[in-house]
């Protein structure tokens, strides 16, 4: 097992679950989306899960003791701000399997708890906003946004990710606030170029009730190296996906359980510059 060490100013996890959850607040109105849902699909939904639940109880005869440590647990997820990080890592991947299941274009994975709106706009050709002294391999990225019939959309796409410490801007103490983060808005040849770092496999939080999950189970805590992104496209549905990098050794045991074959970058590395990349979009119309 791949060991990491925790910097000495690294942010607690206590203060990235609470960026991550009021930046969840602001940013989305979760109850506004469903307030016009049918009573009886609440009750169906509600109820299902409480029956599996109960069904997990019975099943394997959890005592009272085991029941207070889950209660004591639910407790302190909700006070170090991790429902974001819990749900997002595991349970959205399911949801966004089910929401996207009917799409021709690209394949899509999970948005995770650290998106922020409204990044630097930086063309359809830029450089993603880093320190002077950024470490990561130099990687230049080009595409194309196209619609499943093969026509070019004027587009955008939002790129997000950690540095080479595994760290976000905005959720870690130290980094500039718009640090790897950018957005790129293609001509009508739907074309684009992005200059960035290649990313490095980092551990979820593990000093929280997350850590503490994954300890109590056993399990590991790593993410292979992956860039987030959203593509938007008038008329078109919202890509959000992340893309991997062949050979990294948690592609197949991403505790996100959200890799998939579709969404592996092949950067071919240049002997006087940075690698290149090639990956391009395909959106699906809205109603398709």
């Amino acid at each position: 097992m791949t060991t990491f060490d925790v910097p000495a100013d690294a942010t607690p996890a206590a203060d990235s679950g609470a960026l991550a959850t009021e930046r969840f607040h602001s940013d989305k109105s979760p109850f506004e989306a469903v307030k016009d849902t049918p009573r009886e699909r609440v009750d169906l939904l509600a109820r299902e899960v409480l029956e599996a639940v109960h069904a997990t109880i019975r099943k394997h005869r959890v005592s009272y003791d085991e029941y207070n440590a889950l209660k004591a647990w639910l407790i302190q997820v909700g006070q170090d701000g991790e429902w974001p990080l819990f749900l997002d890592v595991w349970v959205e991947h399911v949801v966004e399997e089910v929401a996207t299941d009917h799409r021709q274009g690209n394949k899509g994975s999970i948005e995770g708890p650290y998106y922020v709106p409204n990044s630097p706009d930086l063309g359809p050709v830029g450089t993603m906003p880093m320190r002077p002294d950024e470490r990561g391999t130099r990687l230049v990225w080009n595409g194309t946004i196209t619609s499943t019939d093969g026509t070019p959309l004027a587009g955008k796409v939002e790129l997000w990710h950690a540095d080479d410490d595994g760290y976000y801007s905005q959720f870690a103490h130290g980094l500039p606030e718009w640090n790897l983060r950018g957005t790129f808005s293609t001509g009508a040849d739907g074309k684009f170029q992005i200059t960035t770092i290649q990313p490095a496999p980092y551990q979820i939080p593990t000093d929280g009730a997350c850590g503490k999950l994954i300890a109590a189970a056993g399990w590991h805590a790593w993410r292979p190296a992956h860039l987030h992104v959203k593509v938007t496209a008038p008329g078109h549905e919202l890509l959000t996906a992340q893309l991997y990098f062949p050979g990294d050794p948690h592609n197949e045991d991403d505790i996100a359980s959200a890799v998939k074959p579709e969404l592996l970058l092949n950067p071919v590395p240049q002997p006087d510059g940075p690698s290149t990349v090639e990956y391009s979009f395909v959106l699906d119309p809205v109603g398709s």
